[in-house]
């Protein structure tokens, strides 16, 4: 258990708190920023989802640069990273604020990608990801971060950023998703 994989557990463990501020009723106030209204529950609840996406790259880097990587660590990240988003984008759909067919065509390439990885590390293979698999994961992040915070400020100029945001990450998550079958899929071919 060293420091890389405990960043990755605090990560697992901030996501219970993030779901509880997003799924009960806290009646904390509402902030008013250009005559928008945004629950104080979803301020912290960003700030959390912040936090946990960015212990992400922490613990990568960590155990990079100390070459501290391990095969529970390989195990714990995406799963960590899978859960995060997962239960984000879940309870926006529940929130009423992003249309369930994306969020299942989002999850649905997730759950299609571990499987592939699953079958390569049955075989010894390790399939890292891509470019592409990064850049989809930043623009699920700020997507996921911007419809928590009501599109502000950006409601207040007219730009409905969130929305741009989201169809930006659908397209490139299903993208780097076929992308990577592509490219990995002598894997399901070559397996026992």
């Amino acid at each position: 258990m060293n420091i890389p994989n405990r960043i990755t557990i605090s990560r697992i463990m901030l996501i219970p708190i993030f779901i509880l501020l997003l799924s009960y009723p806290f009646d904390w106030g509402q902030l008013s920023i250009a005559d928008q209204s945004l629950p104080i529950s979803h301020l912290i609840a960003v700030i959390i989802f912040a936090i946990a996406s960015a212990t992400d790259w922490l613990d990568g880097y960590y155990a990079r640069k100390y070459k501290l990587v391990t095969n529970l660590g390989k195990f714990l990240d995406p799963m960590a990273d899978k859960l995060l988003v997962s239960a984000a984008f879940i309870l926006l759909v529940a929130l009423e604020m992003a249309p369930a067919w994306v969020v299942i065509l989002i999850i649905s390439r997730e759950f299609a990608v571990t499987g592939l990885r699953l079958v390569a590390a049955g075989e010894g293979i390790v399939l890292a990801a891509g470019q592409m698999g990064k850049l989809k994961t930043v623009l699920q992040i700020l997507a996921i971060i911007v419809m928590l915070l009501h599109n502000i400020p950006f409601s207040a100029m007219g730009l409905p950023i969130d929305v741009i945001l989201l169809y930006a990450a659908l397209i490139i998550t299903i993208w780097s998703g076929i992308e990577y079958f592509i490219k990995n899929w002598h894997v399901m071919g070559d397996s026992k």
